[in-house]
Parts: C-alpha cells; sequence; structure tokens
C-alpha cells in the first residue's frame, strides 16, 4: 500500500510539474496571472510558473501582423461616390498594453482604420483621391499610429489598395482623358510647325546671305579682271603709241587692223544676221594681216639684237589694202 500511495504521488508531482513549465514559442509573448492578475510577461524559451498559483492570460503574436480593411464606398469632397479598400501592417511591441488596453485588438485597429479612412478621403475630390495615394496613406498612418501607441501597437504601413469610381465617372475620364492627349498632341504639331517655319526661314537667310557674299566676291574679281585687262590695254596703247612715234608706220596698221577684225567679228556674232556682205575683197584683208605680220617680224627683229643693221627682204607685189595709204 505505501509503494501504490508513493507512486501516485510521484505521479501528481511529475503532472503539478509539467503542469508548471511554460514552453513559449519565438515570436509570442505569453501574459501571466496570479489569480487573474496580471503579474508578469513569458518570453520565448522555458519558463516555470507554479501551477493553480499562476496561468496564462493571453498568447501575443509579437511578429509584424497584415490586417485586411474591407471594402466600403467613400463619399468624396465633391460628392463621388467611391470603393476603396486597404491593408493594414502593425507590430506589437509591449504584450501586457495589448491584452488588457483594449479587448479585441484586431477589430478595433480595423474599425480605427475604416474610419480614419473615410474621414481623409472624405476630404478631398476624386482627382486627389486618384493621384495621392502616398498623401492618404502617409495621413492614415500617422493618425492610426498615435491612436494606437496606447495600446502597445506600433502601425508600420497603411496602404490603399484600390479605388474604384464609378462605371459613368470612369467613362467621363477617359473621354477627359482623350482630349487632353489630342489637345497636346495639336500642342507639339504646332510647335514642330513654327520650329519647321523658323528653321526654314533662317536657312533662306543664311542662304540669302551667303549669295550676296557670292555676288560681292564675284564683283570684285570682275573688277579685278577689269582692271587689269584695263592695265593691258593701256600697256598695248603704249607699246603701239611708242612704236608710231619712232616713225613704225606698220604698227598703225596693226592698231587699225585689229579694230577691223573686233568689227567684222560683231556683224558675225550678231542674232539678227543672216548673210554677212563684206564690204571689202578678201585680198585688202589679206594685205592687212600681212602688214600685222610685217609689224610682228620688226619687233622680233628688234628684240633679239642681231642683224639689226640688215633690212627685211622686200614684200611680194601685192595690191594695196584699205588702210596702208593712211599711214604713209
Amino acid at each position: 500500500m505505501e509503494a501504490i500511495a508513493l507512486f501516485f504521488i510521484l505521479v501528481l508531482v511529475i503532472i503539478y510539474l509539467m503542469a508548471s513549465i511554460k514552453i513559449v514559442r519565438q515570436g509570442y509573448h505569453y501574459t501571466i496571472e496570479h489569480f487573474g492578475r496580471f503579474t508578469t510577461v513569458a518570453r520565448p524559451g522555458f519558463n516555470f510558473y507554479p501551477a493553480f498559483f499562476y496561468r496564462v492570460g493571453r498568447k501575443i503574436n509579437m511578429m509584424e501582423q497584415v490586417l485586411d480593411i474591407p471594402g466600403q464606398e467613400i463619399i468624396t469632397k465633391d460628392n463621388a461616390m467611391v470603393a476603396v479598400d486597404g491593408v493594414v501592417f502593425f507590430q506589437v511591441l509591449d504584450a501586457a498594453k495589448g491584452a488588457y488596453e483594449v479587448s479585441d485588438l484586431y477589430l478595433a485597429i480595423m474599425q480605427l482604420t475604416t474610419t480614419n479612412l473615410r474621414t481623409v478621403m472624405g476630404s478631398m475630390d476624386l482627382d486627389e483621391t486618384l493621384s495621392k495615394r502616398d498623401e492618404i496613406n502617409a495621413r492614415l498612418l500617422t493618425v492610426v499610429d498615435q491612436a494606437t501607441e496606447a495600446w502597445g501597437v506600433k502601425i508600420t504601413r497603411v496602404e490603399v489598395k484600390d479605388i474604384r469610381p464609378p462605371a459613368d465617372i470612369v467613362n467621363a475620364m477617359g473621354r477627359q482623358m482623350k482630349a487632353e492627349r489630342e489637345k497636346r498632341a495639336l500642342i507639339l504639331e504646332s510647335e514642330g510647325l513654327r520650329a519647321s517655319e523658323i528653321l526654314k526661314a533662317e536657312g533662306q537667310k543664311q542662304g540669302q546671305i551667303l549669295q550676296a557674299e557670292g555676288r560681292r566676291e564675284a564683283a570684285f574679281r570682275d573688277a579685278e579682271a577689269r582692271e587689269r585687262e584695263a592695265e593691258a590695254e593701256a600697256k598695248a596703247t603704249e607699246v603701239v603709241s611708242n612704236a608710231i612715234a619712232g616713225g613704225n608706220a606698220q604698227a598703225i596698221n596693226y592698231f587699225i587692223a585689229q579694230k577691223y577684225v573686233e568689227a567684222v567679228s560683231q556683224f558675225a556674232t550678231s542674232p539678227n544676221a543672216k548673210t554677212i556682205l563684206f564690204p571689202v575683197e578678201a585680198t585688202q584683208l589679206i594685205g592687212t594681216l600681212g602688214g600685222i605680220g610685217a609689224l610682228a617680224r620688226d619687233a622680233l627683229g628688234s628684240g633679239s639684237g642681231s642683224g639689226g643693221d640688215t633690212p627685211p627682204p622686200p614684200a611680194p607685189a601685192r595690191r594695196r589694202g584699205p588702210f596702208e595709204g593712211a599711214g604713209q
């Protein structure tokens, strides 16, 4: 009997010790209550609290958690009805406050976020709600985080997942976007035409400037050529005048024959002349050219410096030209 009693007592002791051992998993904190009153927080690992005197009150998840905000309809500042849903990321920092400062932590966070979402988006126009999501998220984060600080909770992020305007508003926004894009396209096209006209005008301006510079350069070259031609003509006239002053009658024949040939060439190149009648015989023109040849031989003979005393051979018998009598 005694052995059975000892065995029974040993079993009771083992059961009591096992009931007193509290193994807390990583990422959780347990609140320990002594006869219903909170005393301490059991942290992850091995914990021993005598059974029947201490018990686990709440098991608090200390990891970051995600809470979905159910979809709801919100009236914006400009009386547009939009459907909105979101998500909240939060983490419990103080297990005792999260367990005893609020009765239902998850429901409280969801209701608080929903209420403030209505407040924030109700104070904005529809266009602002669609284009300023970052501002909405930031305002919600600030308000909800301040409210949950007393619960030992840290709100890390608040995100608006979807904003769904009514179908008629979506169609109106589509037409507005199309009109805006067409407007920008017309503006860009007009700016392109304007730039093209400006570039074309600049090109014409540069072309005219280059043409003017080309005409100026050509005029300068023409004037220079005429100047050189006048100098050559003056030099030739001077040479002929010196020859005449020296008593060389052939110089006069050369000068008059040159003018005669030029006059005949002008008759030949006239656009109105179909038939040319020479007023002189061919032999007379040949005689004149012969006088020019004699003048050239005299010039070559005097320039060479040899045979200056030997008179030139007599010209063959020929008819006198029309201008030879005037020079003698």
